[in-house]
């Protein structure tokens, strides 16, 4: 199973969602600047959960609106989910950064070349960290973000500083 199994079961887990909602809340989370998980995807995934069992639907009618399926945890999915976190635990803990496919060949470009890859850079970079932290700041005293997604965010701005931090010595090492 893939990590966005894991996701949409702790998702499912916490409350029955539409995957209308559970694709809003992974955009309210963030989740999809730290893993790779669309909004095709999600709505792939909880039919392929349900179809394993792992989810059940049920239909919704809320006044005029048309019906919505609504997902929720099975027994079986509660078991999963379970599972997935103690395997995915067990992994060795790996960071994917496409940025690192540039880093790995930047050598092999002029110093013109490498200051535009890195302008390049500096510029995602600065946006990144300013939604990082706009992000950070909103949520810091909202009481329905729990701890754990708190740290998830504060994992994300360090790795951040990190990667400006190597971008200065970057450039400095290219300006001597």
């Amino acid at each position: 199973m893939a990590t966005i199994d894991l996701i949409v079961l702790g998702i499912l887990k916490t409350e029955p969602l539409s995957a209308y909602d559970i694709q809003k809340l992974v955009e309210y989370r963030n989740i999809s600047k730290w893993v790779k998980i669309s909004t095709p995807s999600i709505y792939k995934k909880v039919i392929t959960l349900e179809d394993k069992g792992l989810i059940k639907k049920t239909l919704v009618k809320e006044g005029k609106m048309p019906e919505k399926a609504v997902y929720s945890l099975t027994a079986e999915g509660e078991k999963e989910f379970k599972n997935l976190m103690v395997l995915t635990s067990l992994q060795p803990i790996r960071i994917f950064l496409d940025l690192n496919a540039v880093i790995v060949n930047l050598d092999s470009l002029s110093a013109q070349e490498q200051k535009v890859c890195l302008d390049n850079i500096e510029k995602n970079l600065k946006m990144l960290k300013t939604s990082l932290e706009e992000n950070q700041n909103m949520k810091a005293s909202l009481p329905e973000i729990s701890q754990t997604g708190k740290a998830v965010l504060n994992q994300q701005v360090i790795l951040a500083e990190a990667i400006e931090n190597w971008l200065q010595d970057t450039r400095k090492n290219l300006n001597e």
